[in-house]
């Protein structure tokens, strides 16, 4: 299950990533914004897990 997470947030951030390229590539602001959020988003469960990994050891 941790490794499923992990996979999700590292997928998070890169679609941020590229979302928020876009965004600034045309233009969009809201796009942009966006794309931060979700980058954001993937930050905070790779964080999560990140703790889990250190708690169980």
């Amino acid at each position: 299950m941790a490794r499923q997470q992990k996979a999700k947030a590292k997928m998070e951030q890169a679609k941020g990533k590229a979302k928020e390229a876009t965004g600034r590539a045309v233009g969009n602001e809201r796009m942009t914004a966006e794309g931060r959020a979700e980058q954001a988003k993937g930050d905070v469960r790779q964080a999560k897990e990140k703790g889990k990994d250190a708690a169980s050891r």
